[in-house]
């Protein structure tokens, strides 16, 4: 993606996030392919779209991150159960999660749970958002790069936000598009706990947490379609 159709991205976000809209797009394509309203039904259906080709494990890539350092989350990150959160500064629903991925990697470090950031944007921008909300979880910046290592976890269409889940051995436990909430974050990270510590496998957690989340009461947003 070239920096001209990543600023005209931005722009059409920015006019689209007042209303809740997330971006869909192709890795390695200069426009976006549409752009959806996220509801239940909406959310739902890309991640089961996303969920069937989603890699076992945490692939192999490395961006950079904020210090300019090469990170890779396979290797830095070892032996941590990694939130992983793919967002961009001009996306509203993204911007509207950052003070639960503060809490959630504030209060979970405790459990071995590391928040990591995946920034599909431009460096300059990301830095001076980052330190204008008080980011506190490492943050990895890429354009083009960023979008391919959406693509490398199995994630073909990209609606941002999206956060993928792994446990502490590195196997990509659950994906989930769209703004997350606090209640959705809690069932989803104590499937992944158990997992960690051996009360239940991959798959029986992958289906513990569809059931949960299915239960959940819809939330504002949802109930108004916006």
């Amino acid at each position: 993606m070239n920096r001209r159709s990543l600023i005209l991205l931005a722009a059409l976000a920015g006019l689209a996030g007042a209303a809740g809209y997330y971006f869909v797009l192709k890795p390695r394509m200069t426009t976006p392919v549409t752009v959806k309203v996220p509801s239940s039904a909406a959310t739902t259906d890309a991640a089961a779209a996303s969920q069937t080709q989603l890699a076992a494990v945490i692939p192999e890539f490395k961006l950079a991150d904020s210090d300019g350092t090469l990170r890779s989350l396979k290797d830095d990150w070892k032996g941590k159960a990694l939130i992983v959160n793919f967002w961009a500064t001009w996306c509203a629903p993204c911007r509207r999660e950052i003070p639960l991925l503060n809490q959630l990697a504030a209060d979970r470090a405790k459990d071995n749970f590391q928040v990591v950031g995946v920034a599909i944007d431009f460096r300059d921008k990301v830095l001076a958002y980052a330190q204008e909300m008080q980011i506190d979880y490492p943050m990895l910046i890429g354009e083009q790069d960023a979008l391919d290592a959406a693509a490398a976890f199995g994630v073909d269409a990209v609606g941002l936000p999206f956060t993928i889940f792994t446990d502490t051995s590195g196997r990509v436990i659950a994906l989930h598009m769209g703004e997350l909430t606090a209640d959705e974050a809690d069932l989803i990270l104590g499937a992944v706990s158990d997992v960690n510590s051996g009360q239940t496998d991959p798959a029986q957690a992958r289906q513990a947490i569809a059931t949960a989340l299915a239960a959940l009461p819809p939330t504002t947003e949802q109930k108004s379609g916006g």
